[in-house]
């Protein structure tokens, strides 16, 4: 197995990839996308997003929105450091549950080397959308030149 990371400028182009990845036959039970809630606008803010209504996992906002029914885990994680991070399949548990690991610690439980995570925790501070999948060896390429194909800037495979 391998896992696969994306770095997009937009949500959009993430959520695109996903949904062309699902159209291909894959499943997308091991996509995550992770977002930082932006205070300026960027067109990824999530609006309305507070401790109450993270704790309680209703999801605001439009951010994810079209996420939530083509991944598993959509929700609203509070990150100590690094603010609201908008965040949808499986590494919203692992995140969640991290409390001392955040990004990182989840990141790693994917798989990712610690200093990788890392520089992906710096990738979302900065507001861009995280992408990761595990999947078979034989199928890197495919999802590789998927996620090109819709705006990653960058790719990664661990």
């Amino acid at each position: 197995m391998a896992t696969i990371v994306g770095i997009f400028d937009r949500v959009e182009n993430a959520e695109r990839a996903a949904r062309e990845i699902k159209e291909r036959g894959y499943s997308t039970d091991e996509i995550s996308i992770m977002v930082k809630n932006q205070d300026e606008g960027n067109g990824q803010r999530v609006e309305g997003v507070t401790n109450d209504n993270i704790s309680n996992g209703a999801v605001t906002g439009g951010i994810i929105g079209g996420l939530a029914g083509l991944l598993l885990g959509a929700g609203m994680v509070a990150i100590p450091g690094l603010g609201i991070i908008a965040a949808a399949g499986p590494i919203t548990g692992l995140i969640g549950g991290a409390a001392a690991g955040g990004i990182i610690g989840g990141l790693i439980d994917l798989g990712i080397p610690e200093q990788e995570s890392r520089k992906y925790e710096n990738d979302i501070r900065q507001g861009k959308v995280v992408f990761t999948m595990r999947t078979d060896d034989d199928k890197v390429e495919e999802i590789l030149n998927i996620l090109h194909e819709n705006g990653a800037e960058r790719v990664d495979t661990h």
